[in-house]
């Protein structure tokens, strides 16, 4: 990133806040923008995000920015972190209004909804192909980061430069980012284990104990990376930070807003009512549908992610969802 040029974040969630505060801690100036402007206005008299990440002031260096137009004239690097189905708006809006020699990144997890697109094949329909592109992923929530706990994360960027840029201004004493130019490994990982992290939480919920979490995380990277070596992965990415770090946390840790919608679905609760209880996005209901029918287009085969679909969208139950995975027939692990 351009040291002298403010970084514009689009997205004022949790996980875009943290950023900020990150990039902010680490001396750059910050600009952070969200398309409603009401959620702005709080952080703009409180100097802290106390919805999702109370009691964390913001450094002086993280500017409240709610035109987007006054963003664009200032930045050149933009990192988005908004919700999947919200990631092509939020590019068009900007694609309007383009920074001068814009690079672009995202912290966002998902394909898109409509399309299972990944999110850089939608970038680039939208910006143009040549735009240098990154994205951020791997074992992070969202409180921890912002506290400057220890995290590690993946940068994969289609441009070496931009990648070491981004990896360099988020590193700190807390916080380490790797390169990589693999985009489509790294996106996958990143919006698969939602999927598997709702099933853990549904077996836990159930009381199935510590062995079938581990089946499930274990066979749940085998799907992963079926599915991404499909797309064009490569295998060591999914053992990595982006791949089997992100899954682990996801699954094992109540933090994440995916493993507890799976609680709650074994405890009989309905979708639509977790995720107004949760009070955020949860991905891995709408990554289970994405996947679901990109898996059905290209013959890859993913049972846990179907009979977790089965359960988001066709209403099976939890239970009966289980009984059909144990009771497929044997085959080779590999």
């Amino acid at each position: 990133m351009n040291a002298a040029a403010p970084i514009g974040i689009l997205g004022a969630g949790s996980w875009g806040t943290a950023l900020a505060i990150l990039l902010a801690h680490n001396g750059q100036s910050v600009r952070l923008w969200s398309v409603d402007t009401n959620e702005l206005v709080p952080l703009m008299a409180e100097r802290e995000n106390r919805q999702y990440l109370p009691g964390i002031r913001f450094p002086d260096t993280l500017v409240i920015e709610p035109q987007l137009e006054k963003l664009s004239a200032v930045v050149r690097d933009v990192l988005v972190v908004v919700p999947s189905h919200g990631f092509r708006a939020t590019l068009k809006l900007l694609a309007a209004l383009p920074p001068e020699n814009l690079r672009l990144a995202w912290a966002t997890k998902g394909f898109e909804h409509d399309t299972g697109k990944l999110l850089h094949q939608v970038a680039g329909e939208v910006l143009g192909e040549q735009l240098p592109l990154a994205v951020l992923s791997g074992p992070t929530f969202a409180r921890e980061v912002a506290a400057g706990m220890p995290t590690a994360v993946t940068v994969a960027s289609n441009d070496a430069e931009f990648a070491k840029d981004l990896a360099g201004n988020l590193h700190s004493s807390s916080f380490r980012a790797y390169t990589s130019d693999d985009l489509t490994g790294v996106e996958v990982g990143g919006a698969v284990k939602n999927i598997i992290a709702i099933g853990c939480g549904i077996s836990d919920g159930l009381k199935f104990g510590a062995n079938a979490r581990a089946a499930l995380i274990t066979r749940g990277l085998v799907e992963i990376t079926r599915l991404g070596l499909k797309l064009g992965a490569r295998v060591e990415t999914f053992q990595g930070l982006a791949g089997l770090g992100d899954l682990v946390l996801t699954c094992t840790d109540d933090q994440s807003r995916n493993r507890r919608m799976g609680l709650a679905l074994a405890a009989g609760k309905e979708v639509k009512g977790i995720e107004h209880d949760i009070g955020q996005v949860v991905e891995g209901v709408y990554a289970a549908a994405a996947v679901h029918h990109l898996a059905r287009r290209l013959g890859v085969d993913m049972p846990i992610t179907e009979q977790i679909y089965r359960i988001l969208h066709q209403g099976l139950a939890p239970r009966a969802a289980v009984e059909a995975l144990m009771t497929r027939a044997l085959r080779s692990e590999s």
